[in-house]
């Protein structure tokens, strides 16, 4: 649509947009990373490359968005591969790690982190289909940034090499992957019960009559 003040600027809806940009090929290359890092992890020998790989992977989640911002480049598949990845990349590495005691990550981590985000997820679907806004707040991008933080602990944790390197203060840095597991627990509780509230109010507002 061309500005009636400004014939020069243009705003370019998201289907206007080709899907075929760079920063849905950063989503893309994240997606891609994010299955390097599974296989590594059931390959089960190279930890360290496995963590750096992961942290590449959550560290750019901010870019592709910003650039498609930056650029007005939003696509409607950006805006489902975008979320997407991020699920397959947390989501995907618990599920992973649970097999794998030494890492910290039991069987009730990974079902309470899976489960709010299939039940948010399902939330967002009704309400957007009711024309209701239901974007991320803090709660959410706290959880996702305690996450990205939580599970390199928990990969590093599983490296003989690493554990060597650190010698007697390997015991402290289990102590401190242990809390972060806790607090990401604790986090993605808070987020998923602030998010069903605030879903709860939404849906259930007056309708304004006109």
């Amino acid at each position: 649509m061309t500005s009636s003040s400004d014939p020069t600027t243009t705003t370019s809806s998201p289907n206007e947009v080709s899907p075929w940009n760079i920063p849905n090929l950063i989503t893309v290359l994240r997606l891609v990373m994010s299955f390097v890092v599974l296989i590594l992890i059931d390959v089960g020998n190279a930890w360290i490359l496995t963590t750096v790989i992961f942290v590449i992977a959550v560290s750019t989640d901010w870019l592709d968005g910003y650039l498609a911002r930056k650029w007005n480049q939003i696509t409607a598949i950006g805006r489902i591969m975008d979320p997407f990845v991020d699920k397959v990349i947390i989501g995907g590495t618990l599920i992973f790690l649970t097999s794998l005691p030494e890492s910290g990550v039991n069987p009730w981590v990974t079902f309470i982190v899976i489960g709010r985000e299939m039940f948010i997820t399902g939330l967002r679907s009704v309400l957007e289909g009711h024309g209701i806004d239901f974007s991320a707040k803090w709660s959410g991008k706290l959880k996702m940034a305690t996450q990205s933080v939580t599970l390199p602990f928990c990969l590093m944790s599983l490296s003989p090499e690493f554990a060597e390197w650190l010698g007697d203060d390997f015991s402290s840095f289990l102590l401190a992957r242990n809390a972060l597991l806790i607090a990401t627990v604790a986090i993605t509780l808070y987020s998923g019960l602030e998010y069903s509230y605030r879903g709860w109010v939404q849906l259930h507002q007056p309708t304004e009559e006109t």
